[in-house]
């Protein structure tokens, strides 16, 4: 074995014990259990996905463009973050169950890296543009940045839902 296979394999060996786990074999084995994780999952993205986009859409001067991005903001926040909570444990016990099989799946290693994009996204986001929100957020047209950003937004998730659909098929 060479000194790169040997960073392949510890994570392929990771994912086999997730997924010969307890919790993965009774997730698998289940005659409903990983279809109901997986509705619950595909809801909790569209409720995210959906107050996202709100935010994202009034960035972009489409709607409610009479009302200020922080007061959009606010009324969002606890939406999106419950739907990203139930999404991340539903992901989580999605993946446990299939672990080993989603580890080599294309697909899931591209949904894998949009999710870290995505991430990134707000966080740079937050830090540069967002900063000064004060300055621009009556404005009906937000700045070339914040529309940057909310045009990512929408691309990144938009992209996370097809990887995410396309892990079956692979």
């Amino acid at each position: 074995m060479g000194h790169f296979d040997m960073y392949i394999s510890v994570p392929q060996h990771v994912c086999q014990l997730i997924y010969d786990s307890q919790i993965g074999t009774a997730i698998r084995e289940s005659d409903y259990a990983f279809s109901i994780i997986e509705s619950v999952h595909v809801l909790a993205i569209t409720v995210l996905f959906g107050s996202i986009s709100i935010l994202d859409l009034r960035m972009l001067g489409v709607i409610l463009r009479e009302i200020p991005v922080t007061r959009v903001s606010r009324a969002i926040f606890p939406i999106t973050w419950t739907g990203f909570g139930i999404m991340l444990v539903s992901g989580l016990l999605l993946f446990w169950a299939e672990a080993a099989k989603n580890y080599v799946n294309p697909a899931f290693r591209v949904k894998m890296l949009l999710l870290i994009l995505v991430g990134l996204n707000p966080l740079i986001f937050h830090t540069t543009v967002y900063r000064r929100v004060h300055d621009w957020e009556t404005l009906k047209l937000s700045p070339w940045r914040a529309r940057a950003a909310a045009i990512a937004s929408l691309a990144l998730w938009s992209g996370i839902i097809v990887a995410g659909r396309a892990i079956a098929y692979f």
